[in-house]
């Protein structure tokens, strides 16, 4: 049945969108100079900064009454309360649970999340003391050095993205991440380990994912090479739910770390699978994590719609994408130890939102999800920055400022910052042709020359941005940093009415991989005709010496 209030606030913003200047952003501030302050909000660590998107106070106004329509503040509290969010595969999506304090009770459906939540966390920390102590060592009696965590996907990008983030010289271990069946990763990472002083996590809830479990079998065969089998078992440990599985890989039953099916992947750092999280920075370093988590769940959960960072941040998104049909946002963090954070960001959001149905299953009527990209500051601007700046349809970016570094070298911080709002800056204002003219005159240009270059040297300006701002990266910047784009996914959901907890669109390929596995062993005939012919290629270009 139709939504009327929906459909009509989806009318407004359509009617918005179609006005002159719909995406103007310079005219805003010259409408409003108190623009800045009025569009900045604050929660906990996080500022974040909308006054450069294009967003008008009509158009938010408009915005915030689709949020209400939609029931987006309302499908967060649903999320929080367990019920089953996740439609399709008739779950909750509980992942505020597993950051949630003892005393704060969680349920999902029937069962007592916290109480599950709470044992694992308490078996973790167990885990972990032991290791640091020294109370669990090698087969050699060395104490582990070295923690290599093997998973894909959700069990590898987020956890990845925050040993990378928050690691220091002085953290109890190293982390390294293998994720990526191509072996070739696997022999990099193997030649800077010492078997005897690492521990290897199996991340697969289901300890059957092809490419884990591939290099996990990789990995088990190197410490029993160097070992001896009786001994890798003391190197393993395993973030799953099928005990008979880790079982029978060698893995004892009090090494192995479970998560319930109400924890997706790409939410579920916050659970066993940031096992390396706190072997590597230690458990207090994942606590405040999960403390920072946390405390973007009770604004999220409590904030009015007009200051809730989330929703926000997920109806400017709207905006861009809807109203002004940008398909494709930047993520530039302008720090170094958030190189994997666009990486994350694809897969929470464009495994979340790049649906083609609502959760009803009717078709979605409008774009949902856009392509996400990006590379930390200031590399990006050496890459694809020029189409940003002067490609045909603006791409509107996320640029996220650390203003604190960790390390001594102001003076490189100050040009890093200062890039980075240089880059918004420019984005906003560009340099229209009477600018571009002059500068050229001044440094002494013929006018044919300048007639020449004019239209290439032009920025025609009023491409949107927003820059969120942390006072530091430390562990719980980095938690309220996280959950806030979590969040942020899914009010998108619930706004573009589309389910952003489940993924179907990666099961296709997964199963075509094992008949096309078999027909490269020659155990069968590819079905489909190109891939028959390059299996054929493949084979022949093998054999060649």
């Amino acid at each position: 049945m139709p939504d009327t209030h929906a459909d009509a606030a989806w009318a407004e913003l359509d009617r918005l969108a179609r006005e002159p200047g719909a995406g103007a952003i310079r005219a805003l501030f010259a409408a409003d100079p108190d623009r800045a302050a009025r569009m900045t909000h604050r929660a906990g660590d996080i500022l974040l900064d909308l006054s450069r998107s294009a967003v008008s106070p009509a158009v938010l106004e408009a915005l915030l009454a689709l949020a209400e329509a939609t029931g987006a503040p309302g499908f967060l509290a649903a999320m929080a309360r367990g019920e089953a969010v996740n439609a399709t595969e008739r779950r909750a999506a509980l992942h505020m649970a597993l950051r949630a304090p003892e005393g704060v009770r969680m349920r999902a459906g029937e069962e007592d999340a916290s109480a599950a939540v709470h044992g694992t966390l308490a078996a973790m920390r167990r885990f972990t003391a032991q290791v640091h102590d020294g109370t669990l060592r090698g087969a050699t009696g060395a104490r582990f050095t070295d923690v290599l965590n093997i998973g894909i996907g959700g069990s590898d990008l987020g956890p990845a993205m925050a040993a990378r983030a928050l690691w220091t010289p002085v953290a109890p271990m190293r982390a390294h991440y293998l994720a990526n069946v191509d072996a070739h990763a696997f022999e990099e990472i193997r030649a800077r380990l010492d078997p005897a002083r690492t521990l290897v996590l199996v991340a697969s809830k289901t300890f059957t994912t092809q490419e884990t479990m591939a290099n996990a079998a990789l990995a088990r065969a190197w410490l029993a090479q160097a070992l001896g089998e009786a001994c890798a078992g003391a190197h393993l440990a395993a973030l799953s739910t099928n005990l008979e599985a880790t079982a029978a890989f060698g893995i004892a039953p009090d090494r192995v770390f479970g998560f319930r099916d109400w924890v997706g992947g790409r939410f579920s750092m916050w659970s066993a699978i940031g096992l390396s999280l706190a072997l590597a920075l230690g458990w207090e370093a994942f606590a405040r994590l999960l403390a920072g988590a946390r405390m973007m769940d009770e604004h999220a959960l409590t904030a009015a719609p007009g200051r809730n960072l989330p929703l926000l941040l997920a109806l400017a998104e709207v905006w861009h994408v809807n109203g002004l049909g940008y398909p494709a946002r930047a993520v530039l963090p302008y720090d170094e130890r958030l190189a994997r954070f666009p990486a994350h960001l694809q897969q929470l959001e464009m495994e979340s939102l790049g649906k083609a149905v609502r959760a009803d299953g009717t078709p979605a009527p409008r774009a949902t999800g856009p392509v996400v990209f990006g590379e930390p500051g200031t590399n990006a601007q050496h890459s694809f920055m020029q189409l940003i700046h002067q490609g045909p349809r603006p791409v509107p970016v996320d640029f996220i400022l650390v203003a604190r570094p960790d390390h001594p070298h102001a003076e490189s911080h100050r040009t890093l910052l200062a890039n980075g709002l240089a880059q918004a800056e420019a984005l906003l204002h560009g340099k229209d042709a009477a600018a571009v003219a002059a500068e050229m005159r001044a440094a002494g240009a013929a006018e044919a020359e300048i007639a020449r270059l004019l239209p290439h040297r032009v920025f025609t300006g009023d491409r949107p941005s927003v820059t969120i701002l942390l006072p530091r990266l430390d562990p719980g910047t980095l938690g309220q940093l996280v959950a806030l784009y979590e969040h942020k996914v899914a009010c998108l959901g619930a706004l573009w009415g589309i389910n952003p907890f489940d993924q179907w669109g990666v099961e296709l390929g997964k199963q075509l991989a094992g008949g096309t596995l078999a027909a490269l062993e020659g155990r069968a005939r590819a079905k489909d005709p190109a891939t028959a012919a390059l299996v054929a290629e493949i084979g022949r270009l093998a054999a060649q010496p």
